[in-house]
């Protein structure tokens, strides 16, 4: 599933999920702790089973300028999971993401959808879907 070194992008309107689904995936991994919204601090920091774990939240960037200034770039590494939501804010900047996480509302519910991007974004869909 997920690992370490993957960055996956979360795209949605306001309210699609997105922090829920993080909060998912984390207790999925076996954080037992809050999951905050990182709308104010940009991004919250976890550690699960020694791997670094980053959420981000970039609606409140005006420019993708800041995402370099804020010194994020150096979270993006081979030991650490990286979850963005609101990417196209500094999508210029960011690396490229391993996986696409499309979340819409539809009815009732929500409608997801996933899309890799690069050879280890394709096998942790292949082990999801496999699972």
């Amino acid at each position: 599933m997920v690992r370490p070194g993957l960055t996956i992008y979360l795209h949605g309107d306001l309210g699609a999920g997105k922090t829920t689904l993080v909060r998912a995936l984390l207790g999925a991994l076996g954080h037992a702790g809050k999951v905050k919204s990182p709308t104010y601090t940009l991004v919250e920091p976890y550690l699960i089973a020694d791997m670094p774990v980053y959420h981000f939240d970039l609606y409140r960037f005006n420019d993708a300028e800041e995402w370099e200034s804020a010194g994020f770039r150096d979270y993006f590494n081979a030991q650490s999971l990286c979850l963005v939501e609101w990417p196209q804010r500094a999508s210029a900047l960011l690396p490229a993401a391993d996986i696409d996480v499309s979340l819409s509302l539809e009815g009732e519910g929500r409608e997801i959808g996933l899309t890799a991007n690069s050879g280890p974004g394709r096998q942790c869909l292949a082990e999801f879907v496999h699972d």
